[in-house]
């Protein structure tokens, strides 16, 4: 049995952790958006004290644009030239999580400090539908490859959940099957809209 679970995937900056798990659930045919948290869009720079700072309205073009004009050599070594080239071609630019208003059956976090944040805007805001939605983390640092990574962890959590016979009720096992195959810690929670 499939559901056709609806997922949010939420990371600071919405560029790669969260990014890269919309792009292959997108692909694996799950409804997927994705968001970031935090008060700005914040990418590397040529030194570790100078990051690129964007607003969540900045599209990705616009972003990339900027930082070939930067140094074109630089930022295509490490990346961030192909991962804004990804993202532009799932969305026009990065999304603000405290500013969406949809609701979704699960959201997925990439950080604890994501998750923390995650759940203190749905605590606080003004609870409408009182529809449930489960908030889980899966820890993932923030480089390309631990991205990938973390993007089939995630797929994995969807998937088996997706074929549950309740993903509400079954989500602690499927949770606790990942923690023991992957190694990894998860943090559950739950909210309402």
């Amino acid at each position: 049995m499939r559901h056709d679970l609806s997922i949010a995937v939420v990371c600071s900056s919405n560029q790669n952790r969260s990014m890269e798990a919309h792009h292959l659930l997108s692909k694996k045919g799950f409804r997927t958006k994705s968001y970031g948290t935090g008060s700005c869009v914040k990418l590397p720079g040529v030194t570790v004290d100078k990051p690129n700072v964007y607003n969540f309205e900045t599209p990705y073009e616009k972003i990339a644009e900027d930082l070939r004009n930067k140094d074109l050599s630089f930022y295509t070594q490490n990346g961030l030239l192909n991962m804004l080239d990804r993202n532009k071609r799932i969305k026009g630019k990065p999304e603000k999580f405290q500013q969406c208003k949809e609701e979704f059956d699960l959201i997925v976090t990439c950080q604890e400090r994501v998750f923390d944040q995650v759940l203190e805007h749905l605590n606080e805001r003004e609870q409408v539908s009182m529809n449930l939605v489960h908030v889980v983390n899966v820890e993932i640092k923030d480089n390309h490859e631990e991205a990938t990574l973390g993007s089939f962890v995630i797929y994995e959590l969807v998937e088996k959940l997706s074929n549950t016979e309740d993903p509400a009720s079954d989500i602690d096992t499927v949770i606790e099957f990942l923690e023991k195959k992957r190694n990894k810690k998860f943090l559950h929670s739950l909210a309402f809209y």
